[in-house]
C-alpha cells in the first residue's frame, strides 16, 4: 500500500513543485508592468490637469474606481475570461485574430476585417508598449527627487544609463540572469508592496470602504461628465492587462491564475488602498504617494527595489516584443528579420537585432522628449484603451464560433465590457494633444507597414503566377528530351506549388543540367501554434517531388532538419552533404502604370524587401549549398 502511494505522492509534489515555479516566473514576467504601477497611478490621478482636490470623498471614489477596473478589466475580462481562448495553447492578439478567421470563410470580407482590426490592435499595442520601460524606470528613478530635490538633475542620466544597459544585455542568454533575479525581485516586490499598504491603512482604515463601488458612482455623480476623464489616470492601473493573455503560452492559464488571485491583486490593492489612506492623512502626499509614505531609512533601499521592478517589467515587454515579432514574420505581417537563439537550453529565447535597437531608440527618445513620468502619463494610455477594445471585439466574435455553451453570458458580458472600454478611450481621447497622439501615430505607421508588406507580398506572389508555367504539363514536355542528369538532389524553393520555379528554369537555361533528384519545396505558415503534419510529400516520377512544409507561427522553420524526415514518409533521401538549394531573388520595381498599391506603398514594400533578410537565414539553409539566381518583378 504504501510503497504503491509513494511514487504518486512524488509526482504530486513535483507538479506543486513546478505550480509554484511558474507562478513565480508569471508574477514576474506576465505582471511585471501592472505590478509597478502603483509607482504613477495615483500620483498621476492628483496631477493638476485633472483638477482633484484630495478630500475624502474624492480619495474613495478614485480607489473605488481603481479597485473595481481591476476586478472587471483584469480580473474578469482577461484573467477569468479571456485566457480561455487558448490557440492550442498560445495566447496574444495574434492568437485571438487568428482564432477569430479560423471560423470564418477563408478570402471572405469577414476574415479580411478581421485581420484588419486584430493587426491594428497588435500596432497599437507595440505602441504603447515602448512606453512602458520610459515610464516605469523614470518613475522608480524619480524617488531620488524626494530623497533630496537636488538629486533631480540625475533622474534623466540614470534612467538612461539602466534603459541602455537593459538593451545592451539582450544579445546574451538572459535565461539564467531572469532565474536568479526576477524571482526573487517579484516576490519581494509584491511584498514590500502589500506590507507600505497595510502600514497605511492601519492609520487610516476608513479606506477600505472604497471597495463598495457606491462611492465610484457618487465620484461620477459629484463630477457629472468631466468625471469620466479621470479614467485617463485610472487606465494606468490597468495596463499590462493584456500581458496577462499574451503569455499564456509560456505559463499556462491555471499558474497565472493563482499567481494574480492569491498574490498579485492583493498585493496591489493593499497599496493603492494604503497610497489612499497617505492622502487622507497627510493631502500634501498626493505629489508622489508612493515613496512619501516610507521612511527616510527605507527610501534608498526602496528606489533600488523599484528600480530593479521596473527592469523586470521592461524586459518582459522586450521579450514580448521579440515573441510578437517572430509570430508576425511568420504570419508573413513583416519582412524577415535576422533571429539570434541566446539559449541553448529553451529554443523560445531568441533575440532580434532590429527590433532590439528600434525599441531602445523609441524609448530613449521617449525618456528625453517628455523627461518625467507625469509626462509620459499623458501620452500612455491611447493606444492601449484601443487595443482592450479590439480585444473585447474578438473575444465576442470567438465566443459566438467557437463557445455555444458559454456565449449565453459571454456575449451579454462583452457588451458590458465594451462599454467600459469606450469609457476608458473617450476618457484617453483628450490626451492626444498632450503627447496621446505619439503611440497613436507610431501604431499607425506600423499598421501601414504591416498591411504594405502583407499586400505587396501578395501583388508579388499574382505577378511570379502570372508569368509562371505550369508544372504538371511542363515536366512531361521537358523528359520528352531531357537534359543531362547529374548525381545530388537539387532543392528549388517556391511559393506556388502549381507552375514552374524561376529558379529551375534559370538553372536548365544556364547550366544545361537536370539532377537526379527535383524537389520543388514551398514552405507554409499555419494559423496554429504547431503543426501536427510536417511533410507531405507527392511524387511526380523520373525524380521529381513536390515537397510541403508546414510550420506553426510559434515554430523554428528550420528548412533542412526538416527534409531529412521525408525518408519516413516516401523513398526520396536527401544527403545532406549532396544537396544543393535554389533561389530565386526578386527584385522588386515600382510601377504606376500597375493596379494594386498607390505608388507611396510599391516603394515602401520595394524598400521593405530589398532590406529583408535572406530567406536562407531564415530557413536555416547553409551558405555553402545555396545557388541564388534573381529576377525583376514589377508591381
Amino acid at each position: 500500500m504504501t510503497s504503491s502511494s509513494t511514487p504518486s505522492m512524488q509526482r504530486k509534489s513535483d507538479q506543486e513543485i513546478s505550480l509554484r515555479g511558474l507562478m513565480i516566473g508569471a508574477m514576474a514576467v506576465v505582471f511585471g508592468d501592472i505590478g509597478t504601477s502603483p509607482l504613477y497611478t495615483i500620483k498621476e490621478a492628483f496631477s493638476p490637469q485633472y483638477g482633484l482636490q484630495p478630500n475624502h470623498d474624492t480619495v474613495l471614489g478614485l480607489l473605488s474606481l481603481v479597485f473595481w477596473s481591476l476586478m472587471l478589466v483584469v480580473a474578469l475580462k482577461y484573467v477569468t475570461v479571456i485566457l480561455r481562448a487558448d490557440n492550442e495553447g498560445e495566447g496574444g492578439i495574434m492568437a485571438l485574430m487568428t482564432l477569430a478567421q479560423r471560423h470564418v470563410a477563408k478570402g471572405s470580407r469577414s476574415a479580411y476585417v478581421i485581420g484588419v482590426v486584430g493587426i491594428f490592435g497588435a500596432a497599437l499595442f507595440f505602441g504603447d508598449g515602448v512606453i512602458t520601460p520610459a515610464i516605469s524606470v523614470l518613475a522608480a528613478v524619480e524617488g531620488l527627487e524626494v530623497v533630496s530635490p537636488r538629486l533631480h538633475a540625475a533622474v534623466i542620466p540614470v534612467t538612461l544609463v539602466v534603459l541602455v544597459a537593459l538593451f545592451a544585455i539582450q544579445r546574451y542568454d538572459t535565461t539564467r540572469f531572469a532565474r536568479l533575479l526576477f524571482g526573487p525581485v517579484a516576490g519581494l516586490w509584491f511584498l514590500v508592496l502589500a506590507v507600505l499598504g497595510v502600514a497605511d491603512i492601519l492609520h487610516e482604515p476608513e479606506v477600505l470602504k472604497a471597495v463598495n463601488p457606491l462611492w465610484a458612482a457618487r465620484f461620477f455623480a459629484e463630477h457629472t461628465w468631466g468625471g469620466i476623464f479621470i479614467l485617463g489616470a485610472v487606465i494606468l492601473a490597468v495596463t499590462g492587462g493584456e500581458a496577462i493573455y499574451t503569455d499564456l503560452g509560456r505559463f499556462g492559464a491555471r499558474p497565472i491564475r493563482r499567481a494574480w488571485y492569491f498574490f498579485v491583486l492583493p498585493a496591489l490593492m493593499l497599496n493603492y488602498l494604503g497610497q489612499g489612506a497617505l492622502v487622507l492623512e497627510n493631502p500634501a502626499a498626493a505629489r508622489n504617494p508612493f515613496y512619501m509614505g516610507v521612511p527616510d531609512w527605507g527610501l534608498i533601499p526602496l528606489i533600488v527595489l523599484s528600480t530593479a521592478a521596473t527592469v523586470m517589467a521592461s524586459q518582459a515587454v522586450i521579450t514580448g516584443g521579440f515573441s510578437v515579432a517572430q509570430q508576425a514574420m511568420q504570419l508573413g505581417y513583416i519582412p524577415r528579420m535576422s533571429v539570434h537563439y541566446t539559449s541553448s537550453q529553451n529554443i523560445s529565447q531568441i533575440y532580434i537585432p532590429a527590433i532590439n535597437w528600434s525599441m531602445m531608440v523609441i524609448v530613449i527618445g521617449l525618456v528625453i522628449g517628455f523627461g518625467s513620468s507625469s509626462a509620459l502619463a499623458s501620452a500612455y494610455g491611447v493606444s492601449m484603451s484601443m487595443t482592450m477594445l479590439i480585444d473585447t471585439v474578438l473575444l465576442a466574435i470567438v465566443a459566438r464560433a467557437l463557445w455555444p455553451r458559454w456565449r449565453v453570458w459571454v456575449l451579454p458580458l462583452c457588451i458590458v465590457l465594451l462599454l467600459i472600454d469606450l469609457a476608458f478611450f473617450v476618457a484617453n481621447f483628450v490626451k492626444i494633444p498632450q503627447g496621446g497622439w505619439f503611440p497613436v501615430a507610431l501604431g499607425i505607421v506600423l499598421f501601414t507597414m504591416l498591411r504594405t508588406w502583407r499586400r505587396g507580398r501578395k501583388l508579388l506572389r499574382a505577378e511570379i503566377q502570372k508569368e509562371g508555367i505550369d508544372l504538371k504539363t511542363f515536366l512531361p514536355s521537358l523528359m520528352l528530351a531531357p537534359p543531362v542528369r547529374v548525381p545530388g538532389t537539387a532543392v528549388f524553393l517556391t511559393a506556388d506549388k502549381s507552375v514552374v520555379p524561376h529558379a529551375f528554369l534559370h538553372n536548365l537555361k544556364h547550366n544545361k543540367v537536370l539532377h537526379e533528384q527535383n524537389v520543388f519545396l514551398t514552405v507554409a505558415t499555419l494559423n496554429v501554434p504547431y503543426s501536427h503534419k510536417r511533410i507531405i510529400v507527392e511524387q511526380m516520377g523520373e525524380g521529381f517531388y513536390k515537397v510541403l512544409l508546414r510550420f506553426g507561427y510559434m515554430e523554428t522553420p528550420d528548412v533542412p532538419q526538416a527534409l531529412m524526415q521525408t525518408c519516413d514518409v516516401c523513398d526520396l533521401v536527401l544527403d545532406p552533404m549532396d544537396t544543393t538549394y535554389f533561389l530565386s531573388r526578386e527584385s522588386v520595381v515600382a510601377c504606376a502604370r500597375r493596379d494594386g498599391m498607390p505608388i507611396w506603398r510599391d516603394k515602401l514594400f520595394a524598400a521593405m524587401h530589398r532590406n529583408a533578410a535572406p530567406v536562407a537565414g531564415y530557413f536555416h539553409i547553409p551558405g555553402n549549398r545555396l545557388v541564388e539566381l534573381g529576377t525583376q518583378v514589377e508591381i
